[in-house]
């Protein structure tokens, strides 16, 4: 069932993108060299604890999992597309890092996720992380009144597609609210004009994720959280939470 929400609901809401765009801000700016991935977790923790927000992630334990999301920050390196547990990994130069982070404040959660290089960038991955932004906005520019799911997932999966990249089945975005994962899902690939239609008040994580391989095929590492791409690629993840309003879609993670 899909709630929508209210226009004050929906400013709430920004109030907690704001501290999860604060939080991803703090991350990207402290990741460095040498900086390990418990301690940009740690900097996550902190912005939480001075916003007095909690953490969605912590403890979240869907079907797949085998054990509780052990911490605030998924941080999925090189060939590892989402769900990466932070560890005492120290990050390498030309890393490809890619963050993704929630907030709930005052009941209302936010969701969103950045991808970007450590030290000396490959070009290749600066072209697979700026598609990986493309895509996301090509996915928000659909996401208006009169449109339907389908057409965000069509945007997105146009844009990873015709770069030659790879789109991981199964794994897309979702309605945002008071818990992190509410209906509907939000296809990284499909048909326009297919699905449920967009209203105002309805309020999405769109996420794409990008395979750099161009294979689809991607496998649970041995933690049973993270998911790493089959063929060794790096991976590229973008996204924000999003608000679909008569006056055009408002993005509550904006950092």
């Amino acid at each position: 069932m899909v709630e929508l929400k209210t226009d004050t609901s929906i400013d709430a809401m920004y109030e907690a993108g704001q501290v999860v765009g604060r939080a991803l801000t703090a991350v990207r700016e402290a990741a460095a060299v040498g900086v390990s991935l418990l301690e940009l977790d740690e900097i996550a923790h902190q912005v939480l604890r001075d916003a007095g927000a909690r953490s969605p992630f912590l403890g979240y334990r869907p079907s797949f999992a085998p054990t509780p999301f052990p911490a605030v920050l998924c941080a999925s390196v090189n060939n590892a597309i989402v769900h990466g547990i932070p560890t005492a990994y120290r990050l390498r130069d030309g890393d490809l890092v890619s963050m993704d982070f929630g907030a709930e404040l005052g009941g209302w959660v936010g969701d969103s996720a950045t991808s970007f290089i450590v030290g000396r960038p490959r070009a290749a991955d600066v072209r697979l992380v700026e598609t990986a932004d493309r895509a996301l906005a090509a996915g928000i520019a659909a996401a208006v009144v009169g449109n339907r799911i389908g057409d965000i997932a069509h945007a997105i999966g146009t844009v990873c597609r015709s770069a030659g990249y790879g789109i991981p089945d199964g794994f897309g975005g979702h309605g945002v609210g008071r818990r992190m994962h509410e209906d509907p899902a939000v296809p990284n690939e499909g048909r326009p004009g297919r699905g449920l239609p967009l209203r105002h008040g309805m309020v999405i994580a769109i996420e794409p994720m990008l395979i750099g391989g161009g294979t689809d095929g991607y496998h649970a590492a041995p933690d049973g959280w993270t998911l790493r791409t089959d063929d060794g690629s790096r991976a590229a993840h973008a996204e924000h939470t999003v608000a679909i309003t008569d006056a055009g879609p408002r993005i509550l993670t904006a950092r």
